[in-house]
């Protein structure tokens, strides 16, 4: 017999299977020795209020029923008659490889960047020495830029694919497989890199192939037909193509542009990290003066408001987390948050970040808006990737900070306005927009420790690859995920790599 249940549980409860089973048990008006498993279906947390609940909903089994586990996808050899180039190894270029590997076809994925391993050194370098590998960092290399993030797989994608095929996928990599019912599920940046590692594992042991350090300068056409690459060093490669490269690789948009694709310019968002101490987070949000105590995750929290007639928002909140240099070319500085598994650090940071639009800056050219961005980056760069910085309670008052409380950020730190840093119209709306953030908490989200580190400028891409209805803009040409301006986070990429990967199957290679 397989029943679900409903329960709402104390954060202990929730955190003892024995005490679940004998809750599920009393429920369903069942012994408890009767019960052969119990299995989490969803988890929530409801914070609205004191004391802080864990809504949940399990699925519990007796009989000769059982749980059978997480549904595995069965991979098929890859046919190299069938070859599909794929450009990028982020979540959208890997998800459409496992896509061509589900239904047989060969992925040849060529990344620009370093494998998972020589990116973690590139990246310990960078924080160190301040010392920038413009083709291996933050953004660029094997994973992409979700590699080193908190690994957030919330979304509001549900109408664009099977999320659950997704979650199912990195749980079958090596994932938890708590990720398939938590409300707002995460892997950490400490355990994405070896999930990562693993995806790839499985592309090659299916007769795909991982190029690493191969650098993709033009596509090659055939009329009106995209029919390969070629790359920086010489070698060319023919098939198909989806083009996965993610929003920072500025050079992919040039040649793109000036080989005739159809390229506009889209909305952002700019702002700044904003870093708090995780036991400030935890005590306004769980309404508490002693935190989140033992029984509780690190807490979030979310806010949106509308300043100078535009959206003022939070973004990518990372519990336990710490900022990082998320720059992928010399003279420009972005900073990017990012948190382990177990989001266990002092700190808690997230992008709170200010819409900008179009027409704020009379954009009509393709690339408008992502050059606007980039003078950005670029008046925010400091020696070393020191960031530009200001207390919160210092930025609503309009006045430098002289010192800096305790930091995450390990390039260090730049005494600045960030009304000297950031356009006049995204500091003012960022300014009212915090203030309604503090009095949204109560008082509680102002603090002295409270820090703005800037920018935050890649919070989606600013250009979109033009493609129609069959996801391609001509034959054999399949712009994908964020780069291309059709996504917004880990699970939305993957879901538009396997929507691409599809496509291809059924304009290619059905029979």
């Amino acid at each position: 017999m397989i029943k679900e249940v409903s329960l709402s549980l104390t954060p202990q409860d929730s955190c003892s299977p024995e005490r679940i089973r004998f809750l599920c048990a009393k429920k369903l008006h069942m012994n408890f020795d009767d019960i052969s498993s119990v299995r989490w279906k969803r988890k929530s947390i409801d914070s609205r209020k004191a004391p802080v609940r864990i809504e949940a909903v399990f699925t519990v089994y007796s009989g000769r029923d059982s749980y059978k586990g997480v549904k595995r996808t069965e991979f098929r050899e890859a046919d190299s008659t069938r070859t599909v180039i794929i450009v990028g190894s982020g979540p959208a270029g890997l998800f459409a490889a496992l896509t061509c590997l589900e239904h047989g076809m060969k992925p040849v994925v060529l990344e620009r960047g370093k494998n998972v391993h020589e990116r973690k050194k590139d990246t310990a370098r960078l924080n160190r020495e301040g010392l920038l590998d413009e083709e291996s960092n933050y953004a660029f290399g094997e994973g992409g830029a979700g590699t080193f993030s908190d690994g957030k797989l919330f979304t509001r994608s549900v109408k664009r694919g099977d999320v659950s095929k997704v979650l199912s996928l990195f749980v079958q990599h090596g994932a938890k497989d708590e990720i398939m019912y938590d409300a707002h599920p995460h892997i950490g940046s400490d355990v994405l890199p070896r999930v990562i590692e693993n995806i790839r594992k499985t592309i090659i042991s299916y007769g795909g192939e991982v190029h690493f350090s191969t650098k993709v300068t033009g596509l090659i056409r055939d009329e009106d037909e995209v029919i390969g690459v070629v790359c920086a060093d010489g070698n060319v490669f023919h098939g198909p193509v989806i083009l996965a490269t993610g929003h920072g690789a500025h050079d992919v948009y040039d040649f793109l542009l000036s080989s005739g694709f159809s390229l506009e310019a889209k909305d952002v968002a700019v702002g700044v990290r904003l870093e708090h101490p995780q036991s400030l987070i935890d005590r306004m949000q769980y309404h508490n003066d002693e935190g989140r105590g033992r029984w509780l995750p690190a807490a979030s929290y979310r806010f949106v408001t509308q300043a100078g007639g535009r959206g003022v928002y939070s973004f990518c909140m990372c519990p336990g987390g710490l900022i990082v240099p998320a720059s992928t070319r010399n003279g420009e500085l972005v900073v990017n948050g990012m948190s382990p598994s177990s989001r266990n650090g002092r700190w808690a940071n997230s992008g709170i970040v200010v819409q900008l639009k179009r027409e704020d800056i009379s954009c009509t050219e393709p690339l408008g808006m992502l050059e606007y961005i980039t003078q950005i980056e670029k008046k925010c760069f400091n020696k070393r990737f020191m960031a530009p910085a200001q207390r919160m309670t210092d930025f609503i008052e309009g006045r430098q900070s002289s010192t800096f409380p305790a930091t995450s950020y390990i390039p260090g730190l730049v005494s600045s306005s960030m009304d000297d840093v950031l356009p006049s119209f995204i500091s003012s709306s960022l300014r009212a927009g915090l203030k309604d953030f503090v009095r949204f908490s109560r008082g509680k989200f102002l603090c002295e420790d409270a820090l703005l580190i800037a920018p935050e400028t890649r919070t989606s891409s600013p250009v979109r690859i033009v493609r129609g209805d069959d996801l391609c803009q001509i034959r054999g040409f399949y712009p994908c995920g964020e780069g291309a301006g059709y996504a917004g986070g880990i699970v939305s990429a993957a879901l538009d790599g396997i929507a691409c990967a599809m496509k291809i199957r059924e304009n290619y290679y059905k029979k």
